[in-house]
């Protein structure tokens, strides 16, 4: 470990902006996850940085950090080591996932949505009771969906939102799957559906159905990779948001698609069991707002000391209110930083009260504050950090769609966590 504490000494030298966001030494990680975020940092930073400028102002797909991220072996970043891949898990990955935020937030914010499948469905799924057989039938699924991604390429996406309340957990997917000789039928749409006519396969939470009259059931959610190809998939809608354009997220329909019972990604009750039982598996989507938040501070540092590329290089370090803002700024990154790492270290399936409270209010933190440091930096940096020239603009615009995103809003976190503090289960006013 003393090598990565010089290396990323070192790095702080020559340019504190790529230095690493999670010390090593001082944040205790282990080798496997400095090495890792070394990884992410050094691809985001070299690659993905220039060509976010251009995925931004088009509103595309960023393909071409995907086919980097397949070539540095990081598709399967959580694939099992036992199935060919780096087998990390939460902490780690969510680690790894914020380097890459820094440099390119719709990158990191749709990566998110891909290694779902391969989280959910390995480390997590791992940590579930399964039966002997359930969990032989599990490991044979899992692996034809881990070799098209390791093997292929194949990117996964996971299409999340209804428009109604399914989506926070509060009622059964709109979205069906009628049982049918040798698969599902599957109907419905999903809003807002990143990666939307780019990802290969969609891993579809869906409302199993007996017969076309069973009521929906949470209980019988299943979660189900449909072939982008497969007759009945439809993209509609365009995509012109204000920030986090490039993730591509328009509507998904699905129209009598036909889907095998092979391309099943959990086991019948698995994910309603995962979704009660590891609460943390819904922060995964705050490591690409962590990483603008890291972001929007370090082009503050180097605007200030004269050293942003693309501008002059006079120093307003100086200047009283900006050294104050600055501290403000890192005193909220800091208690930001913090927060975050605590909950994505104590995630574990049936957490204390304490700790799922301490988790809604880390994805709160992280949404809000992302935002808040984006918005002080602008006003700290004045008028050229509002030019497109400049990333700290965009980093601005990504950093406020963080408090919208399901299942965990910024709204829905403060609802639960008032609630949870105040009511114990089963606690009413009636």
């Amino acid at each position: 470990m003393d090598d990565l504490k010089q290396s990323s000494l070192d790095a702080g030298q020559d340019n504190q902006a790529h230095a690493p966001m999670f010390d090593p030494v001082d944040w205790k990680l282990t080798d496997f996850e400095a090495r890792l975020c070394q990884e992410t940092r050094e691809l985001a930073c070299s690659r993905f940085a220039d060509r976010a400028p251009g995925i931004d102002r088009e509103a595309r797909f960023p393909t071409e950090n995907y086919v980097d991220l397949h070539k540095h072996d990081l598709m399967g970043i959580c694939v099992p080591k036992e199935h060919g891949g780096r087998g990390a898990d939460l902490k780690a990955y969510m680690l790894a996932a914020a380097e890459i935020g820094r440099y390119c937030g719709a990158t990191a914010l749709t990566f998110n949505m891909h290694v779902s499948s391969c989280l959910w469905t390995g480390f997590l799924a791992d940590g579930l009771e399964m039966d002997d057989d359930t969990r032989a039938k599990h490991n044979a699924m899992r692996q034809k969906h881990y070799a098209r991604i390791l093997n292929d390429g194949a990117i996964y996406a996971q299409p999340f939102s209804e428009g109604g309340a399914a989506a926070a957990g509060h009622a059964a997917f709109g979205t069906t799957a009628l049982l049918g000789d040798g698969g599902w039928i599957i109907n419905g749409k999903k809003i807002f559906a990143s990666l939307s006519g780019h990802a290969n396969y969609y891993g579809v939470l869906c409302t199993e159905l007996a017969t076309e009259d069973t009521k929906p059931s949470r209980s019988n959610t299943m979660y189900i990779a449909i072939p982008a190809d497969a007759e009945g998939v439809s993209v509609e809608g365009e995509w012109d948001p204000l920030g986090m354009r490039g993730t591509v997220s328009r509507t998904l329909i699905f129209k009598d698609v036909f889907v095998p019972f092979s391309e099943q990604l959990m086991p019948r009750g698995i994910y309603f069991q995962a979704a009660k039982r590891w609460p943390h598996m819904f922060m995964t989507l705050t490591p690409a707002y962590m990483g603008i938040a890291q972001a929007a501070y370090d082009f503050t540092i180097r605007y200030l000391r004269g050293e942003q590329p693309g501008t002059p290089p006079v120093k307003r370090r100086m200047y009283p209110t900006k050294q104050l803002a600055v501290a403000q700024m890192k005193i909220t990154l800091e208690q930001t930083k913090s927060l975050w790492f605590q909950s994505i270290s104590e995630a574990c399936p049936n957490p204390s009260e304490d700790s799922l409270h301490r988790a809604w209010a880390a994805q709160y933190t992280v949404m809000e504050n992302a935002n808040a440091i984006a918005q002080l930096a602008v006003r700290t940096c004045g008028g050229q950090a509002m030019l497109r020239s400049l990333q700290l603009e965009r980093l601005y615009r990504d950093s406020r769609c963080g408090a919208l995103m399901l299942p965990w809003t910024a709204e829905l976190c403060t609802d639960m966590l008032g609630r949870g503090a105040l009511y114990q289960p089963g606690e009413s006013d009636a």
